[in-house]
């Protein structure tokens, strides 16, 4: 089986997106705040949005089923205040779980957690507890600036997010580490943002202490690591100067890493530094980047191309495939058995 680790619903029914901006529309004083209640959309409009986008594209590229996610740039949690994050949170997490209900071969669900700035981090736990206890999801998606783009709260290590991560711990569930779409106009969303988060994340991650008080804790870091493959060396020698322990020690039991990288070199480059134990195979499906590369003629996040092009062993392309989502993601092989 090939597990895309990285998918995101950026094809939902026009009816969420008019949600969001009843939402926002009512931050501004210009109407009442909708209510949930207000989103109709049918079961049909969801296999529309669906068939002729990732499920087209599964079948096309090969590979089997998505970790799916709502839309990581529109989870905006800079916009309005805690309420106004948990109902669009809650919306959009609903969401997935109906196309998982729906498409239960192709589509897993990870949820997005209810973040605001200067909000506890604990206060997602009670979203967390419902979309794994009671939607069947498998993970989340952690925003490490919930400002979007300001960088002014605690970082991924402080003991404010102690809270969220003894619940993950308890219900064994990983946390890929995203940002949303970035307010700063210094910092594009997908072409910088993004990546600032993953690279920050990691760096974060290194000056702590954070997996001996975790050790079960787990993170993936999309984007193929942001910055980090590129700057191994870099990091090793920080750690060093940090009298911290090897990176492999310190860090490799717990973070990983996916393979949204859009060409052939940088996949190259995160196998030859990166052990195939800590990477999972994903194509950020449909997400930042679209279009058809010229050099090549195929689309950019065809990811599975780039793997295809190289000689890895049956046991590596099992492990980056499929296995190491099974150890991410441990309540993955339930489901599937359950299905």
């Amino acid at each position: 089986m090939i597990i895309d680790c990285h998918g995101h619903y950026t094809t939902a029914p026009p009816a969420l997106q008019a949600f969001r901006d009843a939402q926002i529309a009512a931050l501004e004083g210009s109407s009442e705040p909708p209510s949930l209640e207000s989103i109709r959309i049918s079961d049909d409009e969801i296999r529309q949005s669906l068939e002729g986008a990732q499920l087209k594209l599964q079948r096309e590229r090969g590979t089997d089923l998505t970790i799916f996610s709502p839309r990581a740039s529109a989870m905006g949690h800079h916009i309005g205040d805690e309420q106004t994050s948990a109902q669009w949170t809650r919306a959009c997490n609903d969401l997935i779980a109906r196309v998982c209900g729906l498409y239960p071969e192709n589509f897993v669900g990870v949820c997005q957690l209810p973040q605001s700035p200067g909000v506890p981090p604990a206060n997602s736990v009670r979203e967390l507890e419902r979309c794994v206890d009671e939607l069947g999801f498998i993970g989340c998606n952690l925003n490490p600036d919930p400002s979007g783009g300001r960088w002014d709260g605690p970082p991924l290590t402080d003991r404010a997010w102690y809270p969220l991560y003894e619940k993950m711990v308890e219900l064994d569930v990983p946390a890929m580490v995203h940002v949303s779409a970035s307010c700063n106009p210094n910092f594009h969303t997908t072409g910088a943002h993004y990546i600032n988060g993953d690279t920050t994340a990691f760096m974060q991650f290194l000056t702590s202490d954070l997996f001996r008080d975790f050790p079960a804790l787990r993170f993936v870091i999309p984007h193929g690591g942001g910055a980090v493959p590129y700057h191994w060396g870099r990091y090793r020698g920080i750690a060093q100067d940090l009298k911290r322990p090897p990176l492999a020690e310190l860090l490799l039991e717990n973070v990983f890493f996916d393979s949204c990288v859009y060409h052939q070199p940088g996949i190259d480059l995160l196998l030859r530094v990166i052990p195939a134990e800590n990477i999972l195979f994903g194509s950020e499906l449909l997400g930042a980047v679209r279009g058809v590369d010229p050099e090549s003629g195929h689309y950019f996040d065809d990811t599975k191309r780039y793997f295809d092009a190289l000689e890895l062993s049956a046991e590596t392309r099992s492990q980056i495939f499929e296995a190491n989502a099974y150890r991410v993601y441990p309540r993955l092989r339930a489901k599937l058995a359950a299905r």
